[in-house]
């Protein structure tokens, strides 16, 4: 995923120069694809937890419109802190509810989840009685503000970048040290090598970029959820539960309270990211946030997240959403037709999944084809009746006579 971005990257850098337009690379643009993916990035991150356990959600769109309604609907009141706790908890409910309808009650999850979404987006327009909902002037605006307001600026991107990859070359190379010459393989000198020259090209090539506050969420979120899922025992037992729920139960796992507390975080996600958009705007439309579900499921199966459950990862799905921010931001810069981006983004997302497909039916079969038991070898011939010295004299005895 990360050479489809950068071979992206690269044909719309020539394309905007061909086209005579500023650098597709520049400081500027950069901050604003940062920027752009950060909402739907946390979207990203948590469906695909409950993509990663066997389930998923449509409804977040709608939730996170819910917690920006409840956040500002109870600032007046509750102050801050009070309506942005209220709008986590709204969020949270919203995903237990889910959790429990499809765990306890049996109803597939995209039949429960699409409910749930035609109703919190109804639940939405009672709140705001169909109309924006701006946030009032003092304290708890200002407070508001501030959950979305900081700037920083990166240090060079391209040492950043080379820093990465002698990390990445560090880590394949301490999983396989004890395999003779394995630091050689290209799996780390690849890695390596490109860290170098990176690192190398750094003094000229410099790129500082401003990141706004909700991107430095973003990475955040990514940091602690890539951490969790990989290296602890609620990674694995979830990947466990979306692979094989029977076989992770009857190891002792519990599936039904995993597969909630999912849902229950993408609900919680989910609000968050309506407040930070509130946030920024000071206001909710009743339509506010429609279809970012489905471009959040778009980003996971972009970055290989499995449907079915047990397969994926919450940095390539970070990838996928990259990709499509950075197409539609393409698209705007080239001045591309509304009609072309959305032809586009379908052939790209098709052919996205039908490379994994391809790719995961011929891993299957190469692990069917290691696990075949091997063919009989050959028989030796059996050996020739040598008679003994004692009866071999005998036998010439007699034929001479």
């Amino acid at each position: 995923m990360v050479y489809a971005l950068a071979i992206l990257v690269t044909i719309l850098s020539v394309a905007a120069a061909s086209a005579g337009r500023p650098s597709y690379v520049s400081p500027t643009n950069v901050s604003n694809i940062l920027d752009q993916t950060a909402l739907l990035g946390i979207l990203v991150i948590t469906s695909t937890i409950v993509l990663i356990s066997g389930n998923f959600d449509l409804s977040v769109g709608s939730v996170a419109a819910l917690g920006a309604a409840v956040c500002l609907a109870a600032m007046p009141p509750l102050g801050f802190w009070g309506a942005f706790l209220l709008a986590l908890a709204a969020g949270a409910g919203v995903g237990l509810f889910n959790g429990i309808v499809v765990q306890f009650v049996g109803i597939n999850a995209f039949i429960v989840t699409l409910g749930t979404l035609t109703a919190v987006r109804g639940l939405v327009l009672i709140l705001t009685d169909g109309r924006t909902v701006t946030a009032g002037e003092g304290s708890a605006r200002d407070a508001l503000r501030a959950l979305d307001d900081g700037r920083f600026v990166t240090p060079n991107l391209y040492l950043v970048v080379a820093l990465a990859l002698f990390a990445v070359a560090g880590v394949r190379a301490w999983s396989v040290r004890r395999k003779p010459g394995g630091w050689t393989t290209p799996a780390v000198l690849a890695p390596a090598l490109a860290g170098l020259v990176v690192a190398a090209l750094s003094p000229v090539l410099i790129l500082t970029v401003e990141l706004t506050e909700r991107a430095v969420y973003l990475f955040v979120f990514v940091a602690l959820a890539g951490l969790v899922m990989r290296y602890t025992a609620v990674g694995r037992r979830l990947y466990a539960c979306g692979g094989n729920a029977e076989a992770a139960r009857l190891s002792g796992v519990s599936v039904n309270r995993y597969k909630v507390v999912a849902f229950i975080l993408n609900g919680t996600a989910a609000a968050l990211v309506g407040v930070l958009f509130a946030s920024r705007l000071g206001s909710i439309n009743p339509t506010g946030l429609s279809g970012f579900e489905l471009t959040a499921l778009a980003a996971a199966i972009l970055g290989g997240t499995s449907l079915f459950g047990g397969l994926g990862s919450v940095v390539k799905s970070l990838v996928g959403a990259l990709i499509l921010v950075t197409l539609a931001n393409g698209f705007n810069i080239l001045n591309l037709g509304a009609n072309f981006q959305g032809l586009i983004e379908g052939i790209v997302l098709i052919t996205a999944a039908g490379m994994y497909t391809i790719a995961l039916r011929r891993q299957q079969s190469s692990r069917i084809g290691s696990h075949e038991e091997p063919a009989p070898a050959e028989l030796p011939p059996p050996p020739t009746l040598v008679p003994a010295a004692p009866e071999l004299a005998a036998v010439r005895r007699e034929a001479r006579q």
